[in-house]
């Protein structure tokens, strides 16, 4: 199908593929378009400097494209990729990070209602290591690399074990929620995605449904 690039430039919506979340606007020329078809990667027009700009040639931050749709005038895009840490130039995942109440005001942003914490604390991780913060945790961990990660991990991954035996579901609760975290950090300092952790289990799932008697991939569950 043919984009209509009569009057210059489109807008392009660029949504996350996994989430369904809004992450920028930006606009594309009939080259930007051509680039990101190529390329695979979103590819824009920047009105400001009045050049193209490859999403992430700097930062980092590329943005694999999943999809691409078009609307009913052939005038616009939506883009469903797989971003390569945030979209913001801000450090924010997306541009649309501040609510505004009914009067217009902004007010603190909130975390999307279809969004999962999973989702959230593995973007705040790999935003952690592209801007560190002064005094975070997190940031310290990351200083102190795997040794002192892996610690942490068999530490809290022992409390887990304690609160279990103690038959608290409260404490169990906390240290299982500390050994997640903890889970986060050590799979984004080993540059693992969650989605990739998620693959595994589904592959898991669907072997442990077609077994068929075979030991091998019942004991894989």
């Amino acid at each position: 199908m043919k984009l209509d690039f009569s009057k210059g430039l489109i807008p392009a919506i660029v949504v996350d593929d996994a989430t369904g979340d809004v992450l920028m606007l930006a606009y594309m020329n009939e080259e930007a378009y051509e680039k990101t078809l190529e390329t695979k990667e979103t590819w824009f027009y920047s009105r400001s400097r009045g050049s193209l700009w490859h999403k992430g040639e700097t930062s980092g931050n590329t943005q694999k494209v999943k999809s691409l749709q078009v609307d009913c005038d052939a005038d616009t895009l939506l883009i469903r990729v797989d971003p390569e840490g945030p979209a913001c130039h801000t450090g924010e995942r997306t541009c649309f990070y501040t609510r505004l109440d009914e009067k217009g005001e902004a007010v603190e942003a909130e975390i999307p209602s279809n969004r999962r914490i999973f989702d959230v604390l593995e973007e705040e991780m790999e935003s952690r290591k592209i801007k560190p913060v002064e005094n975070s945790y997190t940031n310290y961990l990351f200083e102190k690399g795997i040794d002192k990660i892996a610690k942490k991990f068999i530490e809290e991954a022992g409390e887990v074990i304690i609160a279990a035996k103690n038959n608290s579901k409260s404490e169990l609760i906390y240290e299982t929620a500390d050994l997640l975290f903890h889970t986060f950090v050590l799979l984004s300092n080993q540059n693992v995605k969650l989605s990739e952790v998620e693959a595994e289990l589904q592959a898991r799932s669907a072997k442990k449904g077609n077994s068929k008697g075979d030991r091998k991939k019942i004991e894989k569950w």
